[in-house]
């Protein structure tokens, strides 16, 4: 278990180095049921791991200027103190379990279910092919539109310790109207940003195991690096859709399982 685990570190970064996004997805559910780390813990490793990995892949994009600085500053100032104020303010003072009507739900159960939905419905994004806009920098929203979604992205970020990446590059393309490259580099410097934002806050209210974090983010580390010499090779596209069939199969199967658990210790 422990061998795949690395082994599907390595596609974290991979996918992030490939398509700017997506990986950080899997983080929490590797996590968990690899490493056996709690759910609430495991959000914030993945903030470390996807912060540490996505700043890999920025050092090329600021290299190369395809990274949009003012874009940067307008989603990376709403989402990172979205993010803080998740990590802060709500993630330490979840209860055990929250009860709907007379049943007790355990909170891992609901963090596992949520990220479910969140990769099922990013997966329908990686899956489907749209009409490329002109990536002429010129915005198609308005101000207001652009701060929801980056609030938005710092929600993700903050409660399920996801990059959204999946999320943020549809929205820079479509929303602001950044070329592909630019959106990719662009998503990874913002990512960065709120990843090791929350992350910073975590340290004070847990013990980490660094030992797996280092190991972790160093293999996907060597993966981002992979991806970014991939990727000039081969078409983004393809390999877009072809791992968004993959995270759609992992959040199926974590619905299955975590509802499976739950009704076989409940027994409802």
């Amino acid at each position: 278990m422990v061998i795949a685990g690395y082994i599907a570190a390595l596609l974290i970064g991979l996918s992030l180095g490939l398509i700017g996004g997506g990986g950080s997805i899997l983080t929490v559910p590797i996590l968990v049921y690899l490493f056996d780390v709690s759910p609430v813990l495991a959000t914030s490793y993945s903030l470390f791991i996807v912060g540490i990995t996505s700043f890999a892949g920025s050092i090329a994009n600021l290299a190369n200027k395809t990274v949009d600085v003012k874009t940067v500053l307008i989603f990376g100032t709403l989402s990172v103190l979205t993010v803080f104020c998740i990590r802060h303010y709500v993630i330490p003072h979840l209860p055990q379990s929250l009860y709907v009507g007379s049943y007790a739900v355990p909170v891992s159960l609901i963090t596992m279910l949520l990220f479910a939905v969140l990769m099922i419905s990013s997966s329908f994004s990686m899956i489907k092919t749209g009409p490329k806009p002109a990536g002429d920098g010129t915005p198609s929203a308005g101000l207001l539109k652009i701060s929801m979604y980056g609030i938005g992205i710092g929600l993700v970020t903050g409660l399920l310790g996801a990059g959204g990446g999946f999320l943020l590059i549809p929205a820079l393309i479509l929303l602001l109207r950044l070329e592909v490259k630019t959106a990719i580099g662009t998503s990874l410097v913002i990512i960065t940003i709120n990843s090791l934002a929350g992350f910073a806050d975590d340290i004070t209210h847990h013990v980490m195991d660094w030992n797996l974090l280092l190991k972790l983010t160093g293999i996907a580390v060597v993966g981002v690096l992979a991806g970014a010499v991939i990727g000039k090779k081969m078409k983004g596209s393809i390999l877009k859709r072809g791992f968004g069939w993959f995270v759609l199969l992992i959040g199926i199967y974590i619905v299955v399982r975590e509802l499976a658990v739950y009704f076989k210790i409940t027994g409802k």
